[in-house]
């Protein structure tokens, strides 16, 4: 008898607990609504620049580059502070018993991450003696903080390099007024006339003037940016000792009024 009453009964009991089951996942997610998981992209930041590392580079390349046969000392001393135990005194270097080299100016120009915390940089050194040298140098940030020398250091080619690039086929300024407002504003530019070249000026422009005052001696070339928004002009012009330069600047122009403004005169000083 109970097997036939369980037989009867058993639909209404599993129609009830669905019901149950459906009014409790209805209460879920009325309090907890499941959210949607987007899918993002990975865009890796770009690399942070450690200028100390940099600069610890060059040190050391400038050190290790310099001596004097006169004062054998001065370059183990300078060198001490970047070498550890295990490392040869003057880091293996062993200056000629004549002569001597200096370094005017380093410069790195390529780096590389050999490890975790560990960076190969290539330093370009000017020497007045072998002239221009490219040294790597690895550079290790310590746990703590501190750097420290990952090693010898080692001589190296050049970066790859090739000749300026050729322009694409540029569209020519045809419009007198441009040219002129151009060439006047580029005059006062180099001259440092402040003054002048603020009535070429937009409102809204930053312009910072040359280091060195230039009398600009002729207008080359003017040719309209690909966009359209610029132009780009090839000047000559020559300083007050009469070193002569060919020149070439990019120039925010915008028409305002029937009238032509600068923008931007081939930098932005304010980034």
């Amino acid at each position: 008898m109970w097997r036939m009453r369980l037989a009867h009964e058993l639909p209404r009991y599993l129609l009830q607990g669905l019901a149950l089951a459906g009014l409790l996942a209805s209460a879920r997610f009325a309090i907890a609504p499941p959210r949607p998981v987007i899918a993002r992209a990975s865009t890796p930041g770009p690399a942070l620049i450690d200028r100390a590392a940099e600069g610890f580079a060059a040190l050391f390349a400038r050190r290790y580059l310099t001596w004097d046969s006169r004062d054998p000392e001065a370059h183990r001393l300078a060198l001490a502070p970047f070498l550890s135990a295990s490392m040869e005194a003057e880091a293996g270097l062993q200056p000629p018993e004549s002569g001597e080299q200096q370094v005017q100016w380093t410069q790195v120009v390529q780096v590389r991450e050999a490890a975790p915390d560990e960076h190969v940089y290539t330093v370009a050194a000017q020497t007045d003696t072998a002239g221009l040298l490219y040294l790597t140098v690895g550079v290790l940030r310590e746990s703590g903080g501190a750097l420290a020398l990952a090693g010898y250091p080692a001589f190296v080619g050049a970066p790859v390099s090739t000749g300026a690039a050729t322009l694409g086929h540029l569209r020519e300024v045809e419009d007198p007024t441009l040219q002129t407002v151009v060439t006047r504003a580029l005059r006062n530019y180099l001259d440092r006339a402040e003054s002048e070249l603020a009535a070429d000026l937009a409102a809204n422009a930053h312009v910072s003037l040359p280091g060195v005052a230039l009398a600009l001696q002729s207008l080359e070339s003017l040719d309209w940016s690909p966009d359209g928004l610029s132009v780009l002009a090839t000047v000559r012009a020559r300083d007050e000792r009469g070193a002569q330069y060919t020149l070439a600047y990019e120039l925010g122009v915008r028409l305002s009024a029937g009238r032509w403004e600068i923008s931007a005169i081939q930098m932005n000083p304010d980034t």
